[in-house]
């Protein structure tokens, strides 16, 4: 077990990511962080010391950036300590985002819950009067049409709070994935194990059951009133473009399969990754990636 110089760098690492959580912009970079010293300190160090590096840190953050900084902090322990237990049972890249970003998700409705149930805080209500001031300043300053009226408003607010779930699972996700992509290299840098690296990207292959289910959902849309507030409503309008988004990675995994076939310098599957995921229309390639066999096609004989 490693209990020299490096974790106390890390327990520092920490320190620094809670304090920094009060400054504007240097925030968000700090929360992409937040995790990898935890997920380090847990890999490389036996409970007892884990916990023993962590509590000073706990303290003087309290202290030093008041009890939300510490809060934030309790936020990201729970998962950062599911990562670290997985990297020790050596478990592979895609169990742990699966796992890391289902507890990351729970945590988030969780707090979503706590909020409004303990402080009558609600995200939903907060985020409707922002939107409508927003809109009511556009519109007295002109920016809006004439033609604007409540009921337009009121449509983009149910599109936002219907998007809701769709968002939290994006960022669960993605917060995952950068954690996991940084965390390993720091577990093998402080002496900890060698954690399994994600599958190339030329290897991914979605299961052809999504395609199927895709196609279900997108056809109930076609069907569905885009003013409905049901939960199978809901469900289904953020179903259709987080199916898509998906998709849209196995597009780009089919052209860096395609890079490799043929000898392509790395940058150009990377360059055309960037307009595959902003532009939905594109994740078809993925689609029909996983529906056939059409790798076949490009494969050295």
């Amino acid at each position: 077990m490693n209990t020299g110089l490096k974790p106390v760098l890390w327990s520092f690492a920490a320190l620094l990511l809670l304090l920094s959580l009060v400054v504007p912009l240097l925030n968000v970079i700090s929360l992409l962080l937040l995790m990898v010293p935890y997920v380090v300190l847990y890999t490389t160090l036996p409970p007892k010391l884990f916990v023993l590096h962590l509590v000073p840190v706990w303290v003087i953050a309290f202290f030093a950036g008041g009890p939300a900084t510490l809060i934030i902090g309790l936020f990201f322990l729970i998962p950062s300590i599911i990562m670290g237990h997985l990297y020790m049972k050596q478990a592979p890249a895609s169990r742990v985002i699966r796992t890391v970003g289902v507890v990351f998700l729970a945590q988030l409705m969780l707090e979503l819950l706590i909020f409004e149930v303990f402080l009558d805080i609600s995200l939903i209500r907060e985020m409707s009067t922002m939107v409508r001031d927003t809109m009511d300043n556009m519109l007295a300053q002109g920016v809006l049409p004439k033609e604007w009226n409540s009921e337009f408003t009121d449509a983009v607010v149910r599109m936002m709070i219907n998007s809701l779930p769709m968002t939290f699972i994006m960022i669960a996700a993605g917060y995952t994935i950068i954690t996991q992509y940084i965390a390993r290299r720091a577990v093998k840098w402080s002496g900890g194990p060698d954690v399994p690296s994600f599958m190339p990207a030329r290897e991914w292959r979605l299961p052809r059951v999504l395609v199927v289910i895709y196609l279900i959902v997108y056809v109930i849309e076609l069907f569905s009133s885009t003013t409905s507030e049901t939960f199978f409503a809901v469900a289904v309008m953020n179903l259709v473009p987080l199916l898509s988004f998906v998709f849209a990675f196995q597009a780009v995994g089919f052209f860096f399969f395609l890079a490799h076939q043929r000898g392509w310098n790395q940058a150009v599957p990377v360059l055309i990754a960037i307009p595959v995921l902003i532009f939905p229309p594109l994740s078809l390639i993925g689609v029909l990636d996983t529906a056939f066999p059409i790798r076949k096609s490009f494969t050295k004989p």
